[in-house]
């Protein structure tokens, strides 16, 4: 199937003001970029791009004093199939973990996972090891949390949320990896594009969607508390220790978000050559990743 996705944001800056924005698409091994997300700027500024110690693609620009909307469109054809389900993956060593997972056991900004500890052990401590135990964090934080747009807040903890029982996506994510952590299972948070493809739609506007990865059996894979089911077309834009490493843009200044649109839907071949076409020109091809 093929995807559009893209988003539109504005900003208003009273001074000139350096941004740093996360918002570039990064494709699963089942997904194929067809036209590639470029940043497009009005006003046009100079754009630098550079790849952070999570090995995130991220952009650098000047906003210059006023409004400056940032925009970007792109299309990938993927599989069609639900995130693929390992049911009999299993937990590895800490002495067998690589070095770079090791940092994603350990407590960070939003993740108090030293201080959910007890309640992990409590809740979890008899569950098989792997897959089935991730799984069993997960349908505790779904039925545990409520959803609601209305609960958000910017400087919510994964043990606030446990406390509270409310929270978006983001603090459902990082209470699901608290526990993860605090049950020695790496666990990162992650962030990208999830539309209502095979699924009933939801009547709000978009949003980019955080979830989580897990670290079993030599392999990350992704597991979503929020919506707590494996879906079809996720994309996925960043990964970090939590929300705090994937911000989809951090300005150093005042800035006053204006404007906040996000879409990922699935068209049909007709739409997907309309989009290529718009996209190239007839010397470049297809702009692909």
């Amino acid at each position: 199937m093929k995807i559009s996705f893209g988003y539109e944001l504005a900003f208003y800056c009273p001074q000139p003001t350096p941004m740093v924005l996360l918002l570039n698409a990064i494709p699963n091994p089942q997904q194929r970029m067809v036209v590639t997300d470029f940043v497009h700027t009005d006003p046009a500024v100079p754009l630098v791009t550079y790849l952070d110690a999570f090995g995130n693609l991220c952009t650098r620009l000047e906003a210059p004093a006023g409004r400056i909307c940032i925009s970007a469109a792109g299309l990938i054809e993927d599989s069609g199939i639900p995130e693929a389900e390992f049911c009999n993956a299993l937990e590895t060593p800490i002495s067998a973990l690589p070095h770079d997972a090791l940092m994603y056991l350990l407590p960070s900004r939003y993740i108090e996972s030293d201080l959910l500890a007890p309640e992990a052990l409590r809740l979890f401590g008899n569950y098989a090891p792997g897959w089935l135990r991730v799984q069993a964090i997960c349908d505790f934080v779904n039925r545990h949390v409520a959803f609601g747009y209305q609960f958000a807040r910017c400087t919510k903890t994964a043990l606030e949320t446990y406390r509270e029982q409310q929270g978006v996506c983001r603090d459902l994510a990082h209470l699901a990896i608290g526990f993860c952590r605090a049950m020695s299972i790496p666990a990162r948070y992650a962030t990208g594009y999830l539309g209502d493809i095979g699924v009933p739609v939801v009547d709000a506007p978009m949003d980019f969607a955080g979830c989580m990865e897990v670290f079993l059996d030599g392999a990350w894979h992704t597991f979503d508390p929020r919506n707590n089911a494996r879906r079809i077309g996720r994309l996925m834009i960043a990964r970090g220790r939590d929300a705090a490493d994937v911000a989809i843009s951090t300005a150093f200044g005042t800035s006053y978000l204006q404007l906040f649109r996000v879409w990922t839907d699935e068209i049909d071949e007709g739409q997907a050559a309309a989009m290529q076409s718009q996209f190239c020109s007839p010397h470049e091809g297809v702009r692909a990743a």
